[in-house]
């Protein structure tokens, strides 16, 4: 083989060697180009973050009491007026209610004064009863007396003494009976004429319960407010048109709403969580709440309950959330107030976990791109938890190294993917 040819082969191996080096480069560099992290092992604290507002752990609304027919309103508490527990929060018109009282107590007065004539009327008559019963008796045993002399007497006497005796005691049977009528007859119309008088009492105790009805009370210490007049247009309500609050002089139906009375002494907060978080809060869970436009107040409490059934979303019906009720200790706010509730969950110990940046949603499952070699191998996993910043993962062994961004992904090496599903916004570890 001549010295050109052997250059010529030379040549050509190498400009082959070098084809393969630059079809094999981008791929190394690639490989580099991404950006990596290495899985650790510790403890991660779940803190869950969502909106919240104050309310009152106590409220109660005021109704018109049930008399029947509409009632006027003569007094009301304005809308934030602080009330305590015994004041006067409404008061309708009592002018019917107060001629019914004064109705019943005279029927009661006249059910009395019948009572004590019938007992005096009854007093007499037994003094006469007892007057007749001495007469008779007094017969009965001077006939006796006179009977007993009949051996001393003719026979014709005799006969005449035992039919008077006979006749006296008749007279004595009879007196008594009519006696023990008449007092039958005067306990009847006493207990008739005493139940007249109970049942005027009874009406003077429900005519005054209903005129204290009137003035209603505040239970407790709280807060005044006035509800809207559903019936300030008669009734019909347009869809454009602003009811009114309740005034003085307004008539409402028994058992309508005038207005609410907050203790606002004792609050809560109220808050809705994920369903993703709902398996990390728990009732004794420490929780902050940050006042919104207030950056210097803010709330600590404790975790009250948590729904175990989802609340309905109106807009939302796809996505799941639960009712959350927190406990705030030495709350300076009045309910109404929105801010920031963070919930600080258990601490996760001894347990694996990566950026959630590394985490990939492939064909709808968790899967991270572990490093392999100069290469990357995709790996389904299980998530256990998120936070803002990591993922924890139950299936993932030691500490490999893992891919930030999709290798497999379209476009310029080291372009970031979407992670694996849109997730709610937590707190970072």
């Amino acid at each position: 083989m001549s010295r050109r040819t052997i250059l010529a082969t030379v040549a050509a191996l190498a400009v082959a060697l070098a084809a393969v080096a630059v079809r094999a480069w981008p791929s190394a560099s690639s490989s580099q180009a991404i950006p990596t992290v290495h899985a650790q092992r510790g403890q991660v604290e779940v803190t869950i973050h969502t909106t919240g507002e104050v309310r009152a752990a106590r409220a109660t609304p005021i109704f018109t009491p049930a008399t029947g027919g509409q009632l006027q309103i003569v007094a009301l508490a304005e809308s934030g007026a602080a009330v305590h527990a015994g004041d006067v929060v409404v008061e309708f018109d009592s002018a019917e209610q107060a001629y019914n009282l004064e109705q019943a107590r005279f029927d009661l007065d006249q059910a009395t004064q019948e009572i004590v004539k019938a007992d005096a009327a009854a007093a007499v008559d037994a003094a006469e009863d007892e007057v007749a019963l001495l007469h008779a008796r007094f017969d009965v045993r001077r006939a006796e007396l006179d009977a007993g002399a009949n051996e001393l007497v003719g026979a014709l006497q005799a006969r005449e003494n035992a039919i008077l005796l006979e006749d006296a005691r008749q007279r004595l049977a009879q007196e008594e009976g009519n006696v023990a009528v008449k007092r039958e007859s005067s306990r009847a119309s006493s207990a008739g004429l005493r139940e007249k008088q109970h049942k005027a009492e009874l009406a003077v105790r429900a005519a005054q319960h209903v005129l204290d009805l009137l003035r209603v009370r505040a239970p407790f210490d709280g807060y005044v407010t006035r509800r809207q007049n559903l019936q300030a247009f008669g009734g019909i309500i347009f869809s454009l048109a602003a009811l009114p609050e309740y005034r003085v002089g307004d008539a409402a139906y028994s058992g309508q709403a005038i207005a609410d009375l907050t203790d606002a002494s004792r609050v809560e907060a109220g808050a809705k969580v994920s369903e993703e978080d709902r398996a990390h809060v728990t009732a004794g869970e420490p929780v902050d709440f940050a006042v919104d436009g207030e950056p210097s107040i803010t709330l600590h409490g404790t975790v009250r309950a948590v729904s175990t059934v989802a609340s309905r979303q109106l807009f939302d019906a796809g996505r799941r959330q639960f009712d959350v009720t927190v406990d705030l200790a030495g709350a300076s706010v009045r309910p109404g107030v929105t801010g920031v509730i963070t919930v600080h969950g258990p601490v996760l110990r001894d347990v694996v976990y990566v950026p959630r940046a590394a985490v990939f949603d492939m064909t709808e499952k968790p899967t991270v791109f572990v490093r392999r070699g100069h290469g990357f191998e995709p790996r389904s996993v299980r998530v256990r938890t998120l936070t803002e910043s990591v993922a924890v993962l139950d299936d993932l062994d030691g500490a490999p190294e893992v891919a930030l961004v999709n290798p497999t992904a379209s476009g310029r090496a080291g372009a970031a993917a979407p992670s694996a599903a849109p997730l709610p916004q937590r707190a970072s570890r």
